[in-house]
């Protein structure tokens, strides 16, 4: 029905409003209320009274409490509105049933109720409010005079009720500063000034005198006589405040105790009524007696100091003719300086060493005679000066009148607006400083250079070894092959893969001596550790440096990542290399270690059984201060790009992270040891196998295997390894080919694929690539980098695996029978 036929039909709703036309156009016959066309009279009265009312009015009609209410209640119920209308009272706003029932239960018979500022909590709009309400509860009287509902009239209090209780809460506030505030206040009221209130500092003022309620005559008849009455009687006449500074005022401050002088700042402010009279007057100071007596005092000092000041004048004219000859004659840089940088006064060295004569130096502001690059530093130093702190040996370089510049060094003190300044000519000292700094980092980059090449040469040495022993085993074998000797040929393919094996292993240590392999820690014997890193060690600080490794006998396991603490150890070593310049004795060992409580507290530790690892040089040592700062990030006592700083803290975060602890013991001049303490693992390290055993090759069932490999003949053994187990094969030169195949082959059982391609994409990125198309692909990744490496952050979905290279052929076809088979 539209709104002008709702009006015609129920004319009682005309003019009620939005909330006129939802009644009109509600389904009141799923209520007990009925059909609004059966509504009796009395409720078609009531509701028309109500919808044309301003404030919030509802309406619960019968035992259930229909609510049917006007729009000034429809803002009051927010988001529940419309949902409230035609609901029963006690179902539409039930976090408050019970307050609702009795509501009805009073009002239905024939009561009242009335509620002021009455706090509820309501969820008007999706949250829980406390509101406050005014709440009017009548009832409604049918046509025979009996109650058929309940009329409210609601009123919301909220904002006023809080801003009652902010003004309450200020009201406490004032009251608690006034009673703690520091300095002292009262307030006196009406023309014969009665005190009515004072604060705990005024009362320690007047001696804690009883003065509440009484006049200031009456209570304090010593301020009268000193005549502060009639200075209030003046300020109540005419309204204007009074000030004053340092007033004397002679009282007593304890009760009967001898009467002394206080020396007092305040303020009389007069304080206004609602008709704008003066009403009384608001003290308010402090006590300055302390204050005003320094302030004496000085004035005392001041005029001895006048007394003297006659005669050191006497005695500087005496001396100031010794200066000028200083003035004249020193080859420091001399001045006064004023707040706009120019030297007011310049004596003659000025002219002598920068060539600059007085009346130039006088006109030039220092900015315009310095170099560059130090005019931002001279800039903060001359506004220290000017803030009043001295500035001493601040160096920079000043242009001389031929363009070139010198170095000087400088003090400065200020002086009552002035600054006196000296300078000196430090160029041939910084020229010096220069040629040293230039020649030490000629020798730092020497020696790195040096470091660096007894390590590669090392590893070169080593790799030549073992590609000499592949290349002979491969000549021999190619040899015997082609007389058509077999015997023997096992013994050279042995040879050869020894020498593989040898090599893939030196490749690990080196990844892992580059920190690109996961942590892994497992039971390991530090003597068997520290013997395999012994050559290595050995090249790396050099023929200068004595090499001992003295392992403990019985030495108890520790479960350790090996990988990290070889590269801790290698650290530790280079650093010992680094503090004997001059060559000396490094000692590596190794010993069981039992801590009791006393020697566990010292480092750190719980108590219990330990193993240690020791290294000690006979290096420069280090000072308390440097040991106490040794293992923080990027702290480093090496010169400027000899070190990062990171080398001690990586060390001691790896062996905290696996339980144990670092110390140090060092002396200037005697060497350092570093320890590192781990805790005993319970267990055997394992006895790990020489040489792989070789592995019986599974064969598969003609599953299809994709081959992504950028090296042809690795790429061409993998094919033929595997077409001899059993499986269909299927070869890419890179990660884009390897991707067309499977837009054109429809089964690949498993995707294996090299790390490192060409064409910019990885076999990573491959594999993510094709598991979009093919989800759930079996992938095995093949690299010649260590695992963690290979995959960018270590982490492996499910159906993925990892070899490195090199690998046994039948370890490979096994593994790709065992992934394809799960």
């Amino acid at each position: 029905m539209r709104s002008g036929e709702e009006d015609m039909a129920l004319p009682f709703l005309a003019g009620g409003g939005r909330l006129g036309v939802l009644i009109a156009q509600f389904d009141w016959g799923r209520t007990s209320l009925g059909p609004i066309a059966g509504w009796p009279p009395h409720m078609k009265n009531a509701t028309a009274l109500m919808l044309r009312s301003k404030v919030a009015i509802v309406m619960l009609w019968g035992e259930a409490g229909v609510m049917v209410y006007n729009d000034a209640y429809a803002v009051f119920a927010g988001s529940r509105h419309p949902a409230l209308l035609g609901s029963n009272v006690r179902e539409g706003w039930d976090e408050v049933s019970d307050f609702n029932d009795n509501v009805m239960t009073v009002g239905l018979a024939g009561g009242t109720l009335n509620y002021q500022d009455q706090e509820l909590t309501l969820h008007r709009n999706g949250r829980a409010e406390q509101v406050w309400m005014n709440l009017d509860y009548s009832p409604l009287l049918d046509e025979a005079g009996r109650p058929a509902g309940v009329i409210a009239v609601v009123v919301e209090t909220t904002a006023k009720v809080m801003a009652e209780r902010r003004l309450s809460s200020e009201r406490e506030r004032l009251a608690q500063l006034f009673e703690q505030a520091p300095s002292f206040m009262a307030m006196l009221r009406g023309p014969e000034h009665r005190i009515e209130l004072a604060n705990p500092g005024y009362m320690r003022l007047i001696g804690h005198r009883p003065v509440l309620g009484r006049t200031l005559a009456e209570a304090l008849p010593d301020v009268a006589a000193q005549g502060y009455l009639a200075l209030l009687d003046r300020v109540y006449a005419s309204g204007e405040a009074h000030a004053a500074t340092s007033s004397k005022y002679a009282v007593a401050t304890e009760p009967g105790g001898p009467v002394g002088e206080r020396f007092l700042d305040f303020v009389l402010q007069p304080i206004r009524d609602a008709e704008g009279s003066v009403a009384g007057i608001f003290v308010q100071g402090v006590d300055v007696t302390d204050r005003t007596e320094s302030v004496h005092a000085l004035r005392r000092t001041e005029e001895q100091l006048l007394a003297l000041n006659a005669d050191l004048e006497r005695q500087v004219i005496e001396r100031s003719r010794e200066r000028g000859l200083f003035w004249e004659l020193t080859s420091d840089l001399l001045g006064v300086l004023n707040g706009d940088g120019v030297f007011e006064t310049s004596n003659p060295a000025w002219q002598a060493v920068l060539g600059w004569s007085q009346q130039e130096v006088g006109s030039t502001p220092i900015f315009d005679l310095l170099h560059p690059d130090d005019r931002q530093a001279t800039r903060l130093g001359f506004e220290q000066l000017v803030a009043g702190t001295p500035v001493l040996n601040f160096v920079n370089r000043y242009r001389c009148k031929d363009g070139s510049y010198r170095w000087l060094s400088w003090i400065g003190v200020p002086e009552e607006g002035k600054y006196y300044c000296s300078g000196r000519d430090i160029t041939a000292e910084k020229e010096t400083q220069l040629e040293l700094a230039l020649a030490q980092e000629a020798l730092r980059q020497s020696q790195k250079m040096e470091a660096v090449g007894q390590l590669t040469g090392g590893i070169a040495h080593d790799f030549n070894n073992l590609l000499g022993g592949i290349s002979a085993s491969l000549q021999v074998l190619e040899a015997r092959l082609a007389k058509g000797k077999l015997d023997g040929v096992e013994r050279y393919i042995g040879m050869g893969q020894d020498s593989v094996r040898r090599a893939a292993a030196l490749t690990q240590r080196l990844l892992a001596f580059s920190r690109r392999q996961t942590l892994d820690p497992k039971p390991t014997d530090l003597n068997r550790l520290v013997g395999g890193m012994e050559d290595l060690i050995r090249r790396t600080v050099g023929p200068a440096i004595t090499l001992e490794v003295v392992g403990a006998g019985g030495l108890w396991p520790t479960r350790v990542d090996a990988s990290q603490l070889e590269n801790s150890l290698l650290n530790l070593c280079i650093n010992a290399r680094d503090a004997m310049p001059d060559g000396g004795r490094l000692t590596i060992a190794t010993a069981n270690e039992w801590l009791d409580e006393r020697a566990a507290a010292e480092r750190e530790l719980a108590p219990g059984q330990y193993v240690s690892l020791c290294v000690t040089d006979s290096g420069v040592g280090m000072s308390s201060e440097v040991m106490a700062r040794a293992f923080d990030p990027f702290f480093t006592t090496k010169p400027l790009g000899q070190g990062t700083g990171l080398g001690l803290s990586m060390v001691y975060g790896f062996v905290r992270q696996s339980g144990g602890q670092v110390r140090i013991r060092s002396k200037p001049g005697h060497g350092t040891t570093m320890g590192l303490y781990l805790p005993r693992h319970a267990g055997d390290t394992g006895a790990e196998e020489a040489v792989a055993l070789r592995e019986a090759m599974e064969r598969g069932d003609g599953e299809t295997v994709l081959v992504i490999e950028d090296e042809a003949t690795i790429r061409l053994l993998i094919t033929e390894v595997l077409q001899e187990a059993g499986y269909q094969v299927i070869g890419a030169e890179d990660g884009r080919a390897g991707l067309r195949v499977f837009e054109t082959t429809r089964r690949i059982d498993l995707l294996l694929t090299d790390v490192g391609l060409p064409g910019g994409m990885n076999g990573r990125q491959v594999a993510d690539a094709a598991r979009v198309v093919r989800p759930g692909l079996k992938v095995l990744f093949i690299t010649g980098y260590a695992e963690n490496a290979a995959v960018g952050d270590g982490h492996l979905e499910p159906g993925m695996e990892i070899m490195t290279k090199p690998f046994e052929v039948a370890a490979l076809a096994n593994r790709v029978r065992a992934m394809i088979g799960h």
